[in-house]
Order: C-alpha cells, then sequence, then structure tokens
C-alpha cells in the first residue's frame, strides 16, 4: 500500500488535534525562518555594521594624525598587568618636530620594550591628544562579521524559543483536550460488568 506524502497536513484524520496541525505549521515555520530568516538577518546587521564600520574608519583616517616621534622620557621597567604578564604599550613623553611649528613634547603610548631615543610612530587626534591607530582593513571585517553572526544567532535563538513557547501552549491544550476527552468516555470504560 502507498501512502501519499504530497499534501499530509491537509488529509483528513480523525485523530488530527488542533494542536497537532498548529504545532506542524510552527515547526514548517521555524525550519523555514533558520534556514533562510537567521542568514538573511545576519547578512543584513554585517551589511549596516560594514557600512558603519568603514565611515568610522574613514572618520578615524582623517582626524588622527600619524607622527614620528622620539622617545625622550625613561620608560618605566616592567608594568604588572591583570593577566600577570607586561602589557602591550605604556606612557611615556615623545618629542617630534611639525612644519613650520617647532618641535612639540607631548604624553603618547609606546609599544613595550621602547627605549629612550628611539624613534616610534604615534598618533594624535585633533585636540593633540594620545590616540591609538585608526581602524583598518582587518578590524572593519572583524566587526562586520561579529554583527553579522551576533545577529544570525539572535534571531535563531528567538526563533527558538518562540517555537518552545508555542509548543508548551500547544502540549498544555493538547493535555486539556486529553482531560476533556478522559472525563466524557472515561465512566464508560472504568465501569465493571458483573
Amino acid at each position: 500500500m502507498r501512502t501519499r506524502v504530497r499534501g499530509w497536513r491537509r488529509r483528513p484524520n480523525p485523530l488530527r488535534r488542533r494542536s497537532d496541525v498548529v504545532e506542524a505549521w510552527t515547526a514548517l515555520a521555524v525550519a523555514v525562518l533558520l534556514l533562510v530568516g537567521a542568514p538573511l538577518a545576519g547578512a543584513a546587521a554585517g551589511r549596516w555594521a560594514h557600512d558603519d564600520a568603514r565611515a568610522t574608519a574613514a572618520e578615524q583616517r582623517a582626524e588622527r594624525q600619524r607622527v614620528r616621534a622620539e622617545v625622550v622620557g625613561r620608560p618605566p621597567g616592567a608594568l604588572p598587568t591583570v593577566q600577570g604578564g607586561r602589557g602591550d604599550s605604556y606612557r611615556v613623553t615623545v618629542r617630534w618636530t611639525e612644519p613650520g611649528q617647532g618641535t612639540r613634547t607631548a604624553t603618547a603610548r609606546v609599544p613595550v620594550g621602547t627605549r629612550q631615543g628611539e624613534a616610534v610612530d604615534v598618533w594624535f587626534d585633533a585636540r593633540g591628544r594620545s590616540v591609538g591607530p585608526p581602524a583598518d582593513g582587518t578590524a572593519v571585517w572583524q566587526h562586520t562579521l561579529t554583527m553579522g553572526v551576533a545577529a544570525a544567532g539572535g534571531t535563531a535563538t528567538v526563533v527558538l524559543l518562540g517555537h518552545a513557547v508555542v509548543r508548551r501552549v500547544a502540549m498544555r491544550h493538547r493535555l486539556d483536550e486529553w482531560g476533556r476527552e478522559w472525563a466524557r468516555t472515561g465512566p464508560e470504560w472504568s465501569r465493571r460488568s458483573a
């Protein structure tokens, strides 16, 4: 005997309950949302994050300037860090010459291991504060992927939590239906014949 698979959700069945139909269609919707919706949400968030990160990087490149400076302050020996090792950078006094403005001195972050008298690249913003270098292409893509994966994962989590809620409500309705049916047919089954 051959079973017809096409249209199996619409097939009349005396044992089919409304909660079964709702749960079956919900499972189909969840599958579509997980396979199509979550990746689309991730791609949309990634595209938005990429455009935003590129704009921020362009602003930083326009606002910040790199200066080749000489370390004039005395770098500290070994600074303790939270991880127990040495940090990536520390603050020290540097000096550089700007065309038309003469020699300038400021405190800037330099890499660990830099000695007095060495030349290093330091970055300053428009106010003259020492800042990190502007975001590069790698940082933009890291931000893009992080936001895309987080959006896809968040979407999948919301879909799965919604599915769990629907299943729980369907199970509660199913148990109520079984209770009503048993209340109606139970007395016939539990009667004893003498």
